[in-house]
């Protein structure tokens, strides 16, 4: 009787183990899987985005045109409003 109990408890340990190392390494396979999705996610957006610096570079070279122009279009009225002048 003694050695039907420790066969059916051992059976039952073994089984527990097996079931759980197959998890393990089902697990672990996601894992490596996970981890190569993640790396391919950051080369994408090394790819499709902008770094912050180039961003602000180009930024600021928008702002530079946008004070250029608006320094000619200042002069444009300016000539403008002294044209009006002398000729009323």
């Amino acid at each position: 009787m003694w050695n039907i109990v420790l066969t059916a408890i051992l059976g039952l340990v073994g089984w527990f183990a097996t079931n759980i190392h197959r998890e393990q390494q089902r697990l672990s396979v996601l894992l490596n899987r996970t981890r190569e999705e993640i790396v391919q996610c950051q080369l994408n957006i090394a790819e499709k985005y902008a770094r912050k610096d180039e961003t602000t570079a180009n930024f600021e070279r928008m702002v530079d045109k946008l004070d250029a122009l608006d320094a000619k279009l200042d002069r444009f009225l300016e000539m403008q409003s002294k044209y009006n002048k002398g000729t009323l």
